[in-house]
C-alpha cells in the first residue's frame, strides 16, 4: 500500500522514511497502519497520520484536540481523526518543531 501512494509522488518518500524514524524513537507501542491514502500512527489511539496529498504537498495530521495552532501547526477542517495539519514540500521542512508537535501527540494518545 504504502509504493501505491508514493506512485507519481517519488520525491516524498524519503519525508516519509524520515518521519518514520523519528517517529520510532518515540517507543516501541507505535502501531503503524498503511491505509489506501495515507499512513495512520496508532499508540491507544490514532495519533498523526502521513500522507502524500498532492504533488507538491506532504501533510502530516496531528491529533491535538484543544491545541491553539501556532508555528507550522495549522487547524485542520472539521475531521474525525486529526484536529491539526503540517504541510510539507521538502525534506529540509522537517525541523525540530514538526517532530515535537507529532511526539506530542504521541504523548497525549498514551
Amino acid at each position: 500500500m504504502i509504493t501505491k501512494q508514493y506512485q507519481e509522488k517519488e520525491h516524498f518518500k524519503p519525508i516519509y522514511d524520515k518521519l518514520i524514524s523519528e517517529i520510532q524513537t518515540f517507543g516501541k507501542d507505535i502501531e503503524i497502519a498503511p491505509k489506501n491514502t495515507y499512513v495512520s500512527l496508532r499508540r491507544k489511539k490514532q495519533f498523526a497520520t502521513l500522507n502524500p496529498a498532492t504533488k507538491t504537498r506532504f501533510e502530516v495530521g496531528i491529533n491535538l484536540k484543544g491545541q491553539e495552532p501556532k508555528g507550522k501547526l495549522e487547524p485542520e477542517k472539521p475531521n474525525p481523526m486529526c484536529s491539526h495539519k503540517i504541510n510539507l514540500a521538502d525534506i529540509k521542512d522537517i525541523d525540530k518543531e514538526v517532530i515535537e508537535w507529532i511526539k506530542t501527540a504521541y504523548e497525549n494518545a498514551g
